[in-house]
């Protein structure tokens, strides 16, 4: 399922990321990796605000849309 319709408040394991190779080495550098966990925080107006490890990241509809959890 897409980022944005993972459970608020529960860990996610990142599965698959469908984006060019420019935006997954973005997200890589970010620690949002394919087998990485994440956490889904708040999410309205379709952006979401995740943690990813120790930090605190803001994803936009287009990017969190590409990103699929289990």
């Amino acid at each position: 399922m897409p980022l944005l319709l993972a459970p608020i408040g529960h860990e996610v394991k990142i599965v698959r990321i469908a984006a060019d190779d420019k935006t997954k080495k973005h997200l890589s550098n970010l620690g949002v990796l394919v087998d990485g966990t994440i956490t889904v925080l708040s999410a309205s107006g379709g952006s979401a605000v995740c943690r990813v490890k120790d930090g605190r990241l803001a994803l936009d509809r287009n990017i969190a849309s590409r990103i699929y959890v289990a």
